[in-house]
């Protein structure tokens, strides 16, 4: 029995919201849940911050229409550098707080319709910032400034109750 093809219908791979299993552990279990999860993209020559959700499935603005590679070399040489930053949250009896965060470089050529980014990177550290670890050494000084900005603009209270890691690496 195929359990991706159940009664004619496709199920695949999921991303989901809430629990689809409703407890029962069945069909469904282990299925990734988003909920909390926001991809921060930083524009690194602006110095600006911005959330699109449409990252969570590579269909972020920045991303459309572009083909990507793991190769640099086919950016001919041009492109703008970004970073995706993970940010997740979690929730504990004082409120909501900025768990894990992981950013991940991405570089794209508008001109020549191309990016790079590793895939399999984007994944590991997007799991990371699930399991509320902090990744952000890679990043400059100047963007992470920007991701600190934004955070605690967006949620001044999170940001106050937020993982002390993010916080040392953000200072």
């Amino acid at each position: 029995m195929d359990i991706f093809h159940q009664d004619g219908k496709k199920s695949g791979f999921n991303i989901i919201k809430g629990d689809a299993t409703k407890g029962h552990g069945g069909f469904g279990a282990g299925l990734v849940n988003l909920d909390n999860m926001s991809p921060i993209i930083i524009d690194v020559e602006a110095g600006t911050a911005e959330m699109d959700i449409g990252a969570l499935h590579a269909r972020s603005d920045l991303e459309r229409r572009i083909r990507f590679s793991k190769d640099k070399a086919d950016l001919q040489g041009g492109g703008k550098k970004y970073w995706l930053v993970w940010v997740n949250t979690q929730t504990t009896a004082d409120g909501p707080y900025y768990d894990g965060a992981a950013a991940c470089e991405m570089i794209i050529n508008r001109e020549i319709r191309r990016g790079y980014k590793i895939l399999a990177d984007h994944v590991q550290k997007m799991e990371s910032a699930l399991n509320g670890k902090v990744i952000l050494d890679e990043m400059d000084a100047r963007s992470k400034k920007a991701l600190r900005d934004y955070l605690a603009q967006a949620a001044p209270e999170q940001w106050a109750r937020a993982n002390p890691e993010l916080q040392k690496q953000l200072a």
